[in-house]
């Protein structure tokens, strides 16, 4: 089946970057939009941002948006997140999910990867 696996997450200052990747393991055929999700303790899981693989179209949450960019390499089947400006609050696993629609509703997303921590310290 599909496997998604995120990386690069880590422990940065308040200000600092970072960039995700989810690595898409095969052509999951009708999913053409990733998502990116991220949730801490004691909170709902939250939609970042999406993409839609095969077109320029793609939306932000408002706390993102300026700071972070999603991106697509379809050659290296692979989706970034690139986090700019980090801020404290941006503190929580980081998730990627594949959907069929553009949405930052996690319920609209049906797999999903692993997680990777990332660490906003002020």
């Amino acid at each position: 089946g599909v496997q998604l696996v995120e990386s690069g997450g880590g422990s940065v200052q308040a200000g600092g970057s970072l960039r995700l990747s989810c690595e898409i393991d095969r052509d999951f055929g009708g999913d053409n939009y990733i998502a990116w999700f991220r949730q801490s303790p004691g909170r709902e899981r939250e939609g970042i941002a999406w993409i839609y693989l095969t077109g320029p179209f793609r939306d932000y949450t408002d706390s993102v948006k300026g700071r972070f960019t999603i991106s697509h390499n379809s050659a290296q089947n692979t989706v970034y997140l690139q986090m700019n400006g980090l801020k404290p609050e941006d503190t929580a696993v980081y998730y990627c999910a594949t959907g069929r629609r553009p949405s930052l509703d996690p319920r609209h997303y049906l797999i999903w990867g692993q997680g990777t921590q990332v660490t906003v310290s002020s």
